[in-house]
């Protein structure tokens, strides 16, 4: 049996989140290190205003999960496998050894700003819950124009899905939704059309940025969010990462292909539970659990117990 550690993508983050983390010395030194790579204080990031920038909100979600993952590695805990969603991918390549943090900080605070400059406003995303996929599909289809851009973003579970588009796209499209029985459709605290083809311009130019920089096969499995399948190689996984922005996520398969090939045990690094209900759906066996709220000796109890291949 395997263990998976897991990254959040935006929409997951909360305020004081960086100040919530657990007063640990590495912790501490982990917050240090991103300062040092941005030459700011990373500690102003995780206000409510601040939230509003794309930029700090990835930054944000990198430090996080890079912090909490060290704390329970300093533990004695390794996971088998790492995935990321979105952002999610940069804090599970630094984790499986294949980028450096201050390389990913650096990275990070680039890709949101290109993100943000693209679409200041009038831009974003939307959850779709209660339909299937051939059913979104075809409501996008209805809606999507030169005029009024709307696209299939994120692949979540068998009946849950997100859209990204403008405003007027995402509305017309929940509104149809709505009519075929959907249980909900919710905007969500992201203010770019993520994961669709509106931003290959951005994810282009941070490819060029990735070339600078050095990256290694990971140590560690690491799984792609956009195609579900393991990277092995430097070459590969710098693609992953650098236009995995524009690329439709598929979490329900990405989650699926782990458990097919034995993980039984899934952490979800901070903040927030949503990929943990998520993995429930899948794991018919196993344990799906997350960070937030849980204790640490508790976690390293349920990975010593995978570790062993106890139930």
């Amino acid at each position: 049996m395997s263990s998976f550690w897991v990254f959040p993508g935006q929409g997951a983050q909360q305020a004081g989140m960086l100040h919530a983390l657990p007063n640990d010395p590495l912790i501490a030194q982990c917050l240090r290190e991103a300062s040092d790579a941005l030459n700011e204080d990373v500690l102003t990031l995780d206000t409510q205003e601040a939230l509003q920038s794309t930029r700090a909100v990835q930054l944000c979600l990198l430090i996080a999960g890079v912090a909490c993952s060290r704390l329970l590695m300093a533990q004695g805990n390794t996971p088998d496998y790492v995935a990321g969603l979105s952002i999610g991918a940069y804090p599970a390549a630094v984790i499986a050894g294949a980028l450096s943090f201050a390389d990913a900080v650096r990275l990070v605070a680039l890709r949101g700003e290109l993100m943000q400059e693209a679409y200041p406003q009038g831009y974003g995303m939307t959850a779709l819950i209660g339909l299937d996929q051939t059913t979104v599909e075809q409501l996008i289809a209805q809606i999507h124009s030169a005029a009024t851009p709307v696209y299939l973003a994120n692949i979540n579970a068998d009946n849950q899905f997100v859209i990204a588009g403008s405003d007027q796209a995402m509305a017309s499209v929940a509104a149809l939704a709505h009519e075929q029985g959907a249980a909900a459709a919710k905007r969500l605290a992201v203010s770019v059309p993520s994961h669709c083809e509106l931003l290959d311009t951005p994810a282009q130019k941070l490819a060029e940025a990735f070339a600078q920089v050095n990256l290694a096969a990971p140590t560690l499995r690491y799984l792609s969010g956009s195609t579900a399948r393991p990277i092995f190689n430097a070459d590969k996984l710098r693609d992953d990462l650098a236009f995995n922005m524009s690329r439709v996520i598929d979490w329900r398969s990405t989650v699926q292909t782990a458990y097919e090939r034995g993980v039984r045990l899934q952490i979800e690094m901070p903040p927030g539970t949503v990929l943990t209900g998520l993995a429930r759906r899948v794991f018919e066996q196993g344990s799906a659990v997350a960070f937030q709220g849980a204790r640490l000796d508790t976690l390293s109890a349920l990975s010593r117990e995978e570790g062993t291949g106890h139930p």
